[in-house]
């Protein structure tokens, strides 16, 4: 018997997926815990539905991604922040006071969790970094850290 699956099921298949499985597993088992639909023609139309869906949910979430890295490549962000007399810095700049930053001259609100630092930055000068905004898609720009 050919069931959709509502929830993920181990060793069985994931979420949205149909599969065929025995049919007293089926009706004794998956569909009276509603954890499987049987495939009907309604219930196929509506789990392709929800696929096509969901695909272009993924794709619009990857193209506003690339306009994003695109906007944001190359350019130069400023920080002004407490330094000593030998360029040393008086703590260092987190991924938080880079994304405030980003937001606030380019006007791009990037995650402060998706900007990658090698090294946190505990020095005044030009220093390259890494936002990786969606899965393939990165963006990498220059942060200058003025002292004062």
């Amino acid at each position: 018997m050919k069931v959709i699956l509502k929830k993920d099921v181990k060793d069985l298949g994931k979420k949205d997926s149909m599969v065929n499985v025995s049919d007293g597993y089926a009706k004794n088992y998956l569909i009276p815990r509603g954890i499987a639909v049987e495939a009907t023609a309604g219930n196929i139309n509506e789990m392709k539905n929800k696929q096509d869906a969901q695909a272009a949910k993924q794709q619009r979430e990857l193209d506003s991604a690339k306009a994003l890295a695109s906007k944001l490549s190359g350019s130069n962000i400023k920080l002004s922040v407490k330094s000593g007399g030998n360029g040393k810095l008086f703590g260092a700049v987190s991924g938080k006071d880079i994304s405030d930053a980003i937001k606030a001259q380019l006007g791009i609100d990037v995650d402060k969790k998706k900007i990658v630092l090698k090294d946190p930055i505990k020095a005044t000068g030009s220093h390259d970094v890494e936002a990786k905004l969606h899965a393939g898609v990165t963006a990498k720009f220059c942060v200058v850290v003025e002292g004062i």
